[in-house]
């Protein structure tokens, strides 16, 4: 207990200059409540801490298969989109299983879509008949997700749509299935008579609020998302000061994200949101508090037929450049509609447990090293300033058997793999270290190298 107190009071110090930078600038911006830089970056330490999360994007749509917006893609009606809420019976919904495997994988964390923006509700809100209690299931999956995952030591994460394409009262806007074929005053005036958003934004509030009132400590929710613009909608539409004041009332230390359209304050937000962006665009993040949201195929809904999964080296390299710019990596699952992941998930998650169980000491507690140290050609970097540890992630293998750390002359005590802690001989050549290591690559996808600083 002693030691971990230890590397959180040393990574506190670490980002708290970075952090005071940024709020120099949001001086200038109001402020919802009266939580001071200090206390943000204790309540969120636990997060980027821990790096890596796991999404579940779950609902109707797993029935359909193609894409979580197959209801927007395709103009499907309430009536049309009917039958899905009739046939859903996820069989072999077992968390418990979900729950094993995102702790495998190494993620400390998850967030499930209790409401995407088709409606329907996962947990058993008192508010709509829309949810799986009223479905062939007759279960609250909610709470049983949060069950699993808490009795894993996961953190509990909900994401709840701002959206509803389901409710008669949410006004048809430019991404509603229903919106017209051209935009125009006319319309939508046609189309929204007789919905009353004041209506949809009280439904809205009174959802958040049983999210967070009926099933314990929930430390993150991503809310999910403002488009304002003329026929868009943004945080009046979703009264979202109001919302975010509750939201920190029911749970005062959650976490929350970008999307409630309310950067014009200080305290509006917790962390940027990323979204399937590539490692090379993450650089531009270093010195913020961000998580970039992931997929491992290009949909975040089950899609049957989609084919574009990422390679474990993909995989490994979002992870890795997350840790390195000091930025979480949250990559999602899309469950079948049986309930269960779909095979290439399962193989991609295995993959990651058996890179994340010999080298997760890379990534825990990690962030961007000083710049004091060079990055080696073609590898990346991720520091651990409470460990006095530095890892070299050996994105290109040296063929010729020997690494060259430059510039690293004094600053290393020992150097060892991280998946077997064998050590590696350090030589000094001018102002370089130069290490020998096996001309066989190690069975790893992109081995890492322990240094202890001096």
């Amino acid at each position: 207990m002693k030691k971990i107190l230890s590397l959180t009071t040393c990574l506190l110090f670490l980002t708290l200059s970075s952090f005071l930078a940024i709020q120099v600038t949001a001086q200038t911006k109001p402020s919802i409540s009266k939580e001071t830089p200090e206390q943000k970056l204790k309540r969120m330490q636990w997060w980027t801490d821990a790096r890596f999360g796991m999404f579940i994007h779950w609902g109707l749509y797993a029935l359909p298969a193609r894409h979580e917006w197959v209801k927007n893609k395709e103009r499907i009606t309430n009536e049309t989109y009917q039958k899905y809420f009739d046939e859903f019976n996820p069989d072999l919904f077992e968390p418990k299983k979900w729950a094993k495997e995102a702790k495998a994988a190494g993620m400390k964390y998850a967030v499930l879509t209790t409401k995407h923006h088709e409606g329907f509700c996962l947990f058993d809100s008192k508010y709509t008949d829309y949810k799986a209690t009223k479905t062939a299931a007759k279960r609250d999956l909610v709470k049983e997700y949060v069950d699993a995952f808490r009795a894993e030591g996961i953190k509990i994460g909900f994401y709840y749509s701002l959206i509803d394409w389901h409710h008669p009262d949410f006004t048809i806007d430019e991404v509603h299935p229903q919106r017209p074929l051209i935009n125009s005053d006319t319309a939508y005036a046609r189309l929204n008579k007789g919905r009353d958003m004041t209506k949809y934004r009280t439904y809205l509030y009174n959802q958040v609020t049983e999210l967070l009132s009926n099933y314990g400590k929930i430390d993150i929710l991503w809310l999910d998302f403002s488009f304002p613009g003329k026929y868009g909608k943004g945080k009046d539409d979703w009264n979202s000061v109001a919302l975010i004041k509750q939201i920190r009332k029911l749970q005062p230390g959650i976490i929350v994200d970008n999307r409630l359209d309310l950067g014009s304050y200080s305290d509006g937000e917790d962390f940027d949101t990323p979204e399937q962006v590539s490692p090379k665009e993450l650089e531009k993040y270093k010195g913020k508090t961000w998580e970039t949201c992931q997929t491992f195929s290009g949909s975040w809904g089950y899609y049957r037929d989609e084919n574009s999964w990422k390679t474990h080296r993909e995989l490994l390299d979002l992870l890795i450049t997350s840790t390195s710019n000091g930025g979480n990596l949250i990559l999602n699952v899309g469950p079948t509609a049986r309930g269960e992941f779909d095979y290439r998930a399962t193989n991609a998650l295995d993959s990651l447990s058996q890179w994340m169980h010999a080298n997760s000491k890379a990534i825990y507690y990690c962030t961007f090293a000083p710049g004091t140290f060079q990055v080696p050609e073609k590898d990346k970097l991720t520091y651990n300033a409470a460990a006095k540890r530095l890892y070299v992630h050996l994105f290109e293998y040296p063929a010729t058997g020997n690494l060259v750390l430059p510039g690293y002359k004094g600053k290393i005590k020992y150097a060892q793999f991280l998946h077997d802690n064998s050590e590696l001989i350090m030589k000094e050549e001018g102002n370089d270290i130069l290490l020998t290591v096996p001309v066989k690559k190690p069975g790893y996808e992109i081995p890492v190298v322990e240094l202890t600083l001096n």
